[in-house]
């Protein structure tokens, strides 16, 4: 074990997890709602996706202040893939919505049963960048219509934007004060004090409001009253159809929980477990299919109150979770709150998404990851509401870069009397080795009198068998011509390919003499 490093604490249950708990409640509750919107679900869903999970994710999470329930982007992600199978908020659509969440569940329970945590690695920083920026707009292109009071035709995400905005006749007033101050409130006190409740301040002056003065808008309307029904009556048959959507939630809603869980292990000096946490959230999604809910992750923001709350132990979600049930039965006391509001708790909570200077950066950083970072965002706008796809095209945008990045083998030369060094850097492997053969031939061809060829591989950082297979091939070709040609500086690391080349192939006469005299 590092040094300063420890290993998880004891998960011990104290009054501290009460109060941590009961105030993520608070924002969990008006959260969910305005998240479960976001995914085409009736706003009372999102109680179901808020309770039994947190609840579930408690017992297997390593983390002690990591946050399960209804989160931006998994919603956002939520939507995208069911809106070309049902109408949002239909019938169909909801037990789709657990049906997905059920396939999501057991995408990382599986991962972490086969402890291949590492696969949340495979989201590159400039492609999560690019996603999340691209996310952050249409998130909030969605609930702009809602924060105007306008109602904008189709289910087009950038489109029902710019129609409300074009159409200023239609906004109301009342919302968009509503939704500003929302925003305010929750952004605002936020930077007052960490701890300012923001959200419950929101909810419950927009709730007073709309019944005090008769607010004519749109409200959250009817919520059932009691405990969500248990129940796996799904439509089985379409689950392939969720199976890569199910793939695509799973592991990048699990990236903001990993980064959640990484960040406070490493300021704690305590480690963390990829693949309990991969567990944790698969139990959570599977409570949430069970209980009719949609897809969920972790929350940055509910996670941060835990740990400013002094969370001390997992049980925190637990808390949370139970304290979400205890409200359900008296949930109709929201029925007239505003959606202005729950559109304005969503635009505040993805305001830290939305990154264009880390975007801008990439240019001056890195060209190749620049090129993944834009493209996942410009394709996240582009194939709105199939977010999914971008996530596919950006993760094969990322692939390629690393391919070109490998092919590309930088080859310098010198001359000394009448041996020639090519010192080659970078990896070789069958797809490089072409740039190195036209290397070698065109300093042949320009340097005349050369007898000895040294290629000096200490620059290479790997060599494959196939790559290794290939230069010896080379080096027969051009031994054959005449011309001695000798192989140094072998990485230690492979020497076992080359040994399983052949050693005579590489080591025998005329290479041997040359070997010897650059040791004298």
């Amino acid at each position: 074990m590092s040094r300063g490093v420890r290993p998880p604490p004891e998960h011990r249950f104290s009054r501290r997890d009460v109060v941590a708990g009961l105030s993520v409640a608070v924002i969990l509750i008006p959260q969910s709602m305005a998240y479960a919107d976001l995914a085409g679900m009736p706003s009372h869903y999102g109680l179901y996706a808020a309770a039994l999970p947190s609840i579930a994710a408690a017992f297997l999470v390593s983390s002690p202040f990591l946050q399960t329930g209804p989160v931006a982007t998994t919603s956002l992600l939520t939507f995208g893939a069911l809106v070309p199978m049902a109408a949002p908020g239909s019938g169909e659509y909801i037990k789709l919505a657990a049906l997905l969440a059920l396939v999501v569940g057991l995408v990382r329970v599986a991962v972490g049963l086969l402890r291949i945590g590492w696969l949340s690695y495979l989201m590159s920083r400039p492609l999560l960048t690019g996603f999340m920026s691209g996310a952050a707009i249409l998130i909030f292109a969605s609930q702009l219509p809602g924060a105007l009071g306008s109602t904008a035709p189709g289910t087009g995400v950038l489109s029902g934007a710019a129609w409300a905005l074009s159409h200023p006749a239609s906004w109301d007033g009342a919302a968009f004060v509503l939704a500003a101050l929302t925003v305010a409130l929750i952004v605002g006190g936020r930077r007052y004090h960490p701890l300012f409740p923001g959200v419950l301040v929101a909810v419950v002056g927009g709730t007073l409001y709309s019944v005090l003065a008769g607010y004519p808008g749109a409200r959250v309307g009817d919520i059932p009253a009691g405990l969500p029904e248990i129940s796996l009556a799904l439509p089985w048959s379409r689950i392939p159809s969720l199976v890569l959507p199910g793939i695509v939630i799973a592991l990048i809603g699990f990236s903001e929980a990993a980064s959640i869980s990484r960040v406070y292990a490493s300021e704690d000096r305590e480690r963390w477990n990829a693949d309990r946490e991969f567990l944790s959230q698969g139990a959570a999604n599977l409570a949430s299919a069970l209980s009719g809910g949609f897809p969920v992750g972790g929350s940055f923001a509910r996670s941060a109150l835990a740990r400013l709350t002094h969370a001390s132990s997992r049980w925190t979600g637990l808390v949370a979770g139970v304290a979400v049930l205890a409200f359900m039965p008296f949930s109709g006391v929201l029925t007239g709150l505003p959606r202005a509001v729950l559109a304005g708790i969503v635009i505040a909570a993805v305001w830290s998404l939305f990154r264009p200077r880390e975007l801008a950066g990439l240019w001056a950083f890195s060209k190749p990851q620049a090129l993944i970072g834009w493209t996942t965002f410009t394709l996240t706008l582009a194939l709105a509401p199939h977010v999914d796809h971008a996530v596919l095209l950006g993760i094969l945008t990322a692939g390629a870069v690393h391919l070109w990045r490998e092919v590309q083998l930088e080859v310098t030369a010198r001359r000394d009397g009448d041996i020639l060094h090519i010192e080659p850097r970078g990896v070789l492997w069958f797809g490089s080795v072409p740039t190195l053969e036209d290397a070698l031939l065109e300093h042949l061809a320009r340097e005349q009198g050369v007898s000895r060829v040294v290629i000096h591989c200490q620059g290479l950082g790997r060599i494959d068998l196939t790559g290794a297979w290939t230069l010896v091939e080379m080096l027969e070709e051009i031994r054959g011509s005449g011309i001695a040609i000798a192989v140094a500086g072998i990485p230690e690391h492979a020497r076992r390919v080359f040994h399983a080349v052949g050693e005579e192939r590489w080591r025998g006469s005329p290479v041997e003499p040359i070997t010897r005299e650059l040791a004298q």
